[in-house]
C-alpha cells in the first residue's frame, strides 16, 4: 500500500514493556530470545523506527506520545489467508459438524466447488467489497501486513479478478498478494499445468499482480511432479514460491520446497521426522495454521518438534470459509501456543519476524532501529497477555508506520 507517515520525530513513552524479536529470521532455541525493555520509550522517525531503550535515556522529540503504561509488541504479520472470496460455507459446516461425510457434502454441490463457483460469477467490486471487513478484521486483532492468495477461481479470468481485488485494496492495507494454483481440474490435468506455467504465471508476474506463487501439492490437489513444474515456472518468471503441503499426507512436498529454496512450507499437520529434518536443515519457513486444527479437528502441525529440531516456524490464520474462518491473527498466536506447543515468546517472533520471512519481506516485525514503525499497543501492562487472552482482543491500538491506524469492530466480515 501507499505509506503515509509524518517526518517528524515522535517519542512514544509510558511503554511499561517494549518487546520484540531481533530483526529476521529467527530459528530453533533463538526463536525465545526476545527483548524485553521495562519502561520503555521509542523514538519514531519518518515512519521508521529510530531509537528504542529504557525511557530514562530517551532523545529529545518534536512530538511525544504517552501510551499509558501499555505494553507494546510488533505489529503481527499474517503470512497465510485466503481473504477473497464470494458465498459462503454454512451450509457445509452444519452438514460436517452433524455427521456428514466430506464426499457426501461434495456431492450435494458443497466444499470447495461451491465457492469456487460463488467467487468466480463475481465482479472485482464484489470482491473489493467482501474483503474489505474481513481486512478490517484481522487489521483490528493486530495485523499490520497481511497476505492474500488468489486460488478460488474457477478459470483464469477469475483467478485475475481476485488478484486485481487485492491489488485495489492495496491502497487501504498492507498485503501481499499470491498465486495460489490451488483445485486442478476434473479433466486435462496435463493441459491445464501447461497453461498454468506458461500462459497465467507470465502474466500475473508481468502485470505485476503477485508476489509469491503457492501450490497446493495434495493427494487430491497437484502431485510432486506437477508441483516442480510449477514452481520452476514460477522461478523462470523471476517470481519466489511457497507450498500448501503435508495437511492430510506426505507426499514429499515439503522436501520438495527445501530442495528449491521455496520461501515457506504452510500446513504441515502431518509432517513426521523426515519433513521436519528437511526443513531445519533449510531456509525454508515453516508455517502453521492452528485455526485448521481447531475447526477440522485436525492433527496440530508439530511446532515443538520443528522449533526443537532448530526449524524457523511462522503462525498464520488461513483465513478462509471452508477450513478456518479466524478473523484474528492475535487467536492464531494464542492457538499456536495451546495447540503447536509454542512458548509466549516462540509464538511473538513466529508471528512478526519469521512471518516477515516466509513473505520474503525486509525490514518489518521488529521493534529495532531501521525497522519500520509498526507496532501494538495492547489493553495490558504485560506482554504475554497477546499470547493468553481468548473471547476479546487484547490489542488496543495499531499503528502502522507510526501512525495509529483505525480499528474497525463492528459487523461480522
Amino acid at each position: 500500500m501507499s505509506e503515509v507517515h509524518t517526518e517528524a520525530d515522535i517519542l512514544f513513552t509510558g511503554i511499561s514493556q517494549l518487546v520484540s524479536p531481533p530483526p529476521g529470521l529467527q530459528r530453533g532455541a533463538a526463536m525465545r530470545a526476545i527483548n524485553v525493555i521495562p519502561e520503555a520509550a521509542m523514538l519514531v522517525r519518518g515512519g521508521v523506527v529510530a531509537w528504542v531503550g529504557p525511557a530514562r535515556s530517551a532523545p529529545a522529540a518534536a512530538h511525544i506520545h504517552d501510551l499509558g503504561g501499555a505494553a507494546v509488541v510488533p505489529g503481527l504479520i499474517d503470512p497465510h489467508t485466503h481473504a477473497v472470496w464470494a458465498g459462503d460455507r454454512l451450509s457445509d459446516f452444519e452438514a460436517r459438524v452433524s455427521g456428514v461425510a466430506y464426499e457426501d457434502i461434495l456431492a450435494r454441490g458443497g466444499g470447495i466447488r461451491r465457492t469456487m463457483q460463488a467467487t468466480a460469477a463475481a465482479s472485482t467490486a464484489d470482491l473489493v467489497r467482501l474483503a474489505r471487513p474481513r481486512l478490517l478484521a484481522l487489521q483490528a486483532s493486530g495485523a499490520t501486513t497481511t497476505e492474500v492468495k488468489s486460488g478460488y477461481g474457477l478459470d483464469f479470468a477469475a483467478e485475475l479478478r481476485m488478484l486485481e481485488a487485492v491489488r485495489t485494496l492495496q491502497s487501504e492495507f498492507a498485503l501481499v498478494p499470491t498465486l495460489l494454483i490451488h483445485v486442478p481440474p476434473t479433466s486435462g490435468r496435463a493441459e491445464y499445468v501447461r497453461a498454468v506455467c506458461e500462459e497465467l504465471i507470465p502474466q500475473v508476474a508481468a502485470a505485476g499482480l503477485a508476489a509469491a506463487v503457492d501450490v497446493f501439492c495434495e493427494a487430491e490437489a497437484f502431485n510432486v511432479a506437477e508441483t516442480r513444474t510449477i514452481l520452476e515456472a514460477a522461478r523462470r518468471a523471476g517470481l519466489p514460491f511457497k507450498l500448501h503441503a503435508d495437511q492430510f499426507q506426505t507426499l514429499g512436498g515439503t522436501e520438495l520446497a527445501c530442495d528449491l529454496g521455496a520461501l515457506s512450507v504452510d500446513h504441515l499437520e502431518v509432517s513426521g521426522p523426515t519433513q521436519i529434518a528437511a526443513l531445519a536443515a533449510s531456509q525454508t519457513v515453516a508455517t502453521l495454521l492452528p485455526g485448521v486444527t481447531l475447526h477440522l479437528g485436525l492433527p496440530a502441525a508439530p511446532g515443538r518438534r520443528l522449533i526443537d529440531a532448530g526449524a524457523a516456524v511462522a503462525v498464520g490464520t488461513d483465513l478462509n470459509p471452508g477450513s478456518s474462518p479466524v478473523y484474528s491473527t492475535q487467536l492464531a498466536l494464542a492457538l499456536a501456543v495451546r495447540l503447536n506447543g509454542l512458548t509466549p515468546a516462540e509464538a511473538l517472533s513466529a508471528c512478526t519476524v519469521n512471518a516477515a520471512s516466509a513473505l520474503g519481506l525486509q525490514g518489518r516485525g521488529a521493534l529495532a532501529p531501521g525497522q519500520r514503525a509498526d507496532f501494538l499497543v495492547l489493553n495490558s501492562s504485560d506482554w504475554r497477555d497477546v499470547a493468553y487472552t481468548l473471547g476479546i482482543s487484547p490489542v488496543g491500538s495499531v499503528y502502522r508506520g507510526g501512525l495509529n491506524i483505525s480499528i474497525s469492530r463492528g459487523a461480522m466480515p
